[in-house]
């Protein structure tokens, strides 16, 4: 496995995170009526896009090593 194989890997958890914290944003606001959303959900899905964030980032670097980048 090459590094650029790893890149897609991540790529592709890195999509699944984003679809998780879609799905409890829309849990929150369904759960929410006319209210406040779910804390816990809400507090769910920041967690999810910061782990989003940080695989995003490491795809980025990955890709940089794999193009010959010295950044």
């Amino acid at each position: 496995m090459g590094v650029e194989d790893l890149a897609d890997r991540l790529a592709q958890l890195s999509e699944e995170l984003g679809d998780m914290a879609f799905d409890r944003l829309r849990e929150a606001s369904s759960s929410a009526g006319r209210g406040e959303p779910a804390p816990d959900l809400v507090a769910e899905e920041k967690r999810l896009t910061r782990a989003r964030r940080s695989v995003d980032k490491a795809v980025i670097l990955l890709r940089a090593i794999d193009a010959g980048d010295t950044d």
